[in-house]
């Protein structure tokens, strides 16, 4: 699926394109000389801002080149390098064994927006495909055991911390409700299983929703009881165990290869939409996987990204993770020219307000904002990177968006 009113070629980036562009980077256009007077007072010692035309020539930049935490902005460069890696249509699959036995093997390769009725339509293709379910056996071999993203914290229950893995479904999150003293669920097509159950009430949250541990495979048991769950509603309920291990193609029958619903444009959107950490690196997880093999890593997805950034854009940024939510990451307003340009087919699976494109990221006393100012069927790109703490990104990108609607 293409984007939307893509208004930009994807561009090809050769040796000499990149000596060109990071040329144009650093060349101010002198016909806006002396119109960024207010932004300017806006942009203190710790922070830094540019603004790029739609050749993305420099229009403005301040401490342009000083290495900032980018935060959440960082997913924009980590969807660019997915969509020209893995193409707009890839697509996450889940694999489905069965034995002679009748054991039912369920192998996950990372699809993150296996949700509840994904998992619903899958039980129903496989009622018609098998008869009996022994053992549930659940093999996440594809991705590394116990991945710790950093930035991430450990025993936190807020879904930004939530796990990453081979077999995740409903974002390794359980969203429930109190009602008449007792948990529920509180979305209708997802039902409150035994293990929810268990850590609501041992944990008792303040707030409705938990995250599910991979330290103890509580994400990876609880993805079984939600096929269990769905199986049992065509009389495939599983007879025997829920338990995790490796899958034997060899000693198996592939009985059902399940291809995501979602294009990666449609996971991209998502992703911007919500800005999901956990989202964001399983699309990292599975970069590293389609270039260096499984088990997938965190690491091998850094190392495509740090290989994309520097031999296709030309920049050498600082990454942990795919995500923003480490505070080791780090790049500077300048790099996010080339990213931008290289984003600009995809614009408009930004969030939009007021003709402005954008991507937010918030940490501890860290406020940033990228993307796009549309202005008579042009796009100008920018990048405004606060680290100074108490102030804000957004009053910066309005007067960016003031700037050039009035100059141009």
């Amino acid at each position: 699926m293409k984007p939307k009113n893509a208004v930009a070629a994807r561009p090809i980036f050769l040796t000499s394109w990149i000596c060109w562009m990071m040329l144009l980077l650093l060349l101010p256009a002198a016909a806006w000389a002396g119109t960024w007077k207010n932004v300017d007072q806006m942009i203190g010692p710790d922070d830094s801002a540019a603004v790029f035309a739609p050749d993305f020539r420099v229009l403005y930049a301040k401490n342009a080149d000083q290495m900032q935490i980018p935060a959440s902005t960082l997913k924009v460069f980590t969807a660019l390098c997915a969509l020209e890696r893995l193409g707009e249509d890839f697509r996450f699959e889940t694999r489905f064994y069965l034995n002679d036995k009748n054991d039912l093997m369920i192998k996950g390769y990372g699809d993150p927006l296996l949700i509840s009725e994904q998992v619903a339509e899958i039980a129903e293709i496989l009622a018609e495909r098998i008869g009996q379910v022994r053992h549930l056996i659940l093999d996440d071999t594809w991705a590394d055991a116990g991945i710790e993203i950093p930035g991430s914290r450990a025993h936190s229950l807020q879904p930004y911390d939530a796990p990453a893995g081979a077999l995740c479904v409903n974002f390794n999150t359980v969203a429930a409700e109190k009602r008449n003293n007792t948990w529920v669920s509180a979305e209708p097509q997802t039902p409150l299983l035994p293990l929810a159950k268990k850590r609501l009430n041992q944990i008792q949250p303040q707030s409705g929703r938990i995250l599910l541990s991979s330290a103890n495979q509580d994400n990876l048991i609880y993805a079984g009881q939600l096929f269990a769950h769905f199986l049992g509603q065509h009389g495939l309920a599983p007879t025997g165990q829920i338990r995790a291990a490796a899958a034997d193609p060899k000693t198996s029958q592939l009985v059902y290869r399940h291809r995501s619903a979602f294009s990666l444009t449609a996971v991209v959107s998502q992703i911007m939409a919500y800005s999901n950490n956990f989202m964001t690196n399983q699309v990292l997880l599975a970069l590293g996987a389609e270039k260096f093999g499984p088990p997938a890593t965190l690491e091998k997805g850094v190392t495509v990204m740090h290989h994309y950034a520097e031999n296709q854009l030309g920049i050498s940024p600082e990454i942990v993770e795919g995500s923003g939510l480490s505070r080791k990451n780090r790049m500077s307003a300048h790099m996010f020219g080339p990213v931008l340009h290289g984003f600009a087919p995809y614009y408009d699976l930004l969030t939009e307000k007021n003709g402005i494109f954008y991507k937010t990221g918030t940490l501890t006393g860290i406020q940033t904002r990228v993307g796009f100012v549309s202005h008579q069927g042009k796009l100008y790109g920018f990048a405004v990177l606060i680290n100074t703490p108490g102030k804000a990104a957004d009053p910066v990108t309005k007067a960016i968006a003031a700037n050039i609607r009035k100059n141009q």
